[in-house]
């Protein structure tokens, strides 16, 4: 079986950088451990509420709660150094933590949902604290019923300034989509396995299979708040896989449209895919479509 990485073609794309540092991936999640060794010396900034402040963080490495192992997982997949147990995607990115769960909520190591308002909220100052890409591995707490007019503005904002919105599509293996899922500029991501089949405790969906894609989810490794590791299965572990592929994109080419970006991620193309399951991410195929439309714009008028 394929590593996560070779899994969705990520390791030659890898392999030419670590992506820039002009290029901010916001992480709306749990608390950050980020003096775990293997993010240490990297570009972090934490957002609390309206406030900016450099480095700390609330979730130190004895503990911290869920909250916390979760936030520093989803970190560690997206910004840990090369040299880590489990290699951060984009570690040469700017990674902007934005934490909208209490650091000692109780509950499971996975994905939670979190108050509508706060996450429109998050959504907003990340996009003025210069995020390019939004990575949100969490999921509204109110029934996708519920019209949720502050979140669906706040996306909007993120698309009129060109900010690709990854989301995780949800682990509750139903039919259905939420107020994130159905925006028209979020990609969902659905989890697949280490056979390259998607998993049945995915959320799918009509917007999920039409503008979505599917990312590594099966016992996924990356950073433990403490010394271990922690290992995490579902949709919340795919998510960054999808916007570190992103963000490595945005650094290779600086000049490429959001929604150039976007289409080569989700393989959407022009046409509406009538499914409900999403394709699996190739991140390679992303950057040689995104590196044959960079030569036609380059190339000498005839």
């Amino acid at each position: 079986m394929a590593s996560p990485l070779d899994l969705v073609r990520l390791t030659p794309l890898m392999a030419r950088g670590a992506g820039r540092p002009e290029v901010t991936v916001a992480l709306i999640d749990g608390f950050v451990a980020v003096d775990h060794p293997s993010l240490t010396g990297q570009r972090i900034v934490v957002l609390r509420g309206a406030g900016r402040s450099e480095g700390g963080g609330e979730c130190g490495r004895a503990g911290g709660g869920p909250s916390c192992w979760h936030g520093t997982f989803v970190a560690g997949v997206l910004s840990a150094g090369r040299s880590s147990v489990a290699p951060g995607i984009c570690p040469g990115c700017t990674l902007l933590v934005r934490p909208v769960f209490a650091a000692e909520l109780p509950g499971c190591r996975a994905a939670r949902g979190a108050r509508v308002e706060e996450l429109a909220a998050a959504i907003l100052e990340s996009v003025e604290g210069g995020a390019r890409v939004l990575n949100l591995s969490v999921a509204p707490e109110r029934p996708s019923s519920v019209g949720h007019r502050e979140l669906e503005g706040a996306l909007d904002h993120a698309a009129n300034r060109g900010v690709i919105v990854v989301v995780a599509a949800g682990n509750q293996g139903v039919l259905g989509t939420s107020a994130i899922t159905r925006h028209p500029w979020t990609i969902p991501v659905i989890a697949y396995d280490r056979r390259g089949r998607p998993m049945n405790l995915s959320n799918l969906g009509g917007s999920i299979g039409a503008r979505g894609v599917g990312g590594p989810g099966e016992g996924i490794v990356s950073l433990g708040v403490g010394d271990s590791p922690l290992t995490i299965t579902g949709t919340s572990a795919a998510t960054p896989f999808v916007a570190g592929t992103v963000a490595l994109l945005m650094s290779e080419f600086p000049s490429a449209p959001a929604t150039d970006v976007r289409l080569a991620v989700t393989r959407a193309g022009s046409s509406l895919r009538r499914t409900v399951v999403p394709p699996l991410l190739d991140a390679w195929a992303a950057y040689t479509t995104l590196l044959a439309a960079h030569r036609r714009r380059s190339a000498p008028a005839a």
